[in-house]
């Protein structure tokens, strides 16, 4: 089974700092560098570390042409990622002294994706082949029906999450996985079991994943339900930790795991890419997790 993913990509620019800037606040940062990221494009290289075969698809400026060539070394498919006019889409992250991060995007070229585009890609892919979305593209929900009506299983990690996914066509989704606060938001309960409980009411035929960080992650679907604890570290970055998990889980999935032993490498790989510095460069190969 092949894995699309319709996502962004992006140019990171990480400063670490002692404290998250607060209103008003100037502070030095303690060091600067730039790697390649965006939640689709790490979403991309996890897949491909965990084994499966993963095609990118999505939009840059021409200033981004290295993250298409970063993405073909990683072992993903760069075939359908298109140069448009302007900026690459980028991000200004902050890490603080504990591993925590506070994130500015910028989407540039990740808002130019056109519905040609869409069905130009998705014309490659068979019933049964997952497209995996992100929040930092545009139109994701025209993708999400029109990968429905090719039926293919749809993966939404609706991040970063704003009230627009209220109204994304979510009764199509065959998987859904979200964090706490995003899985708040589409619920409109705080607890876990609210979430969980309430996500499952409104989408009975869609396989839920609630990671929680320190505390693991939640599986529902229609006939099952289990919680996978997080295995504990010391955490450098986490910056591309939900964006591992995702990759992980489902290119276990895609190779013939079922999801209990998806989430626990899933989980296992979390673990490490927060225990190394950056996005991309900190997912792990899978001969690394255990």
């Amino acid at each position: 089974m092949q894995v699309l993913n319709f996502g962004s990509l992006n140019i990171d620019h990480v400063y670490r700092v002692p404290s998250i800037v607060a209103p008003g606040e100037t502070l030095s940062s303690i060091s600067y560098a730039t790697f390649a990221g965006g939640k689709g494009a790490n979403q991309s290289v996890a897949l491909a570390r965990a084994g499966a075969d993963v095609f990118h698809a999505g939009c840059v400026g021409a200033d981004g042409n290295w993250l298409v060539e970063k993405l073909r070394g990683y072992g993903v498919d760069p075939s359908f990622i298109r140069v448009v006019d302007g900026p690459t889409g980028h991000a200004i992250i902050q890490v603080d002294e504990v591993g925590q991060n506070a994130i500015v995007l910028h989407a540039g070229a990740n808002h130019c994706v056109s519905r040609k585009h869409v069905a130009d890609v998705l014309a490659h892919f068979k019933p049964g082949d997952t497209v995996l979305l992100q929040n930092e593209i545009n139109d994701v929900p025209a993708i999400i029906a029109a990968a429905y009506d090719q039926k293919l299983n749809v993966c939404l990690n609706p991040a970063p999450f704003d009230k627009s996914v209220l109204h994304y066509p979510l009764d199509l989704l065959h998987t859904l996985v979200v964090n706490e606060t995003e899985g708040a938001g589409l619920a409109g309960v705080s607890e876990t079991d609210g979430i969980l409980d309430t996500l499952a009411a409104r989408l009975p035929k869609c396989e839920i994943i609630l990671t929680m960080g320190r505390k693991g992650a939640s599986y529902r679907s229609p006939d099952t339900r289990f919680t996978i604890p997080a295995v504990q570290v010391a955490a450098v970055d986490t910056t591309a930790a939900g964006d591992t998990f995702i990759g992980f889980y489902l290119a276990r999935r895609a190779t013939g795991d079922g999801a209990e032993a998806a989430l626990k490498t899933a989980c296992a790989a979390a673990a490490v890419s927060v225990t190394k510095q950056g996005a991309m460069d900190s997912i792990p190969r899978l001969a690394d997790v255990s």
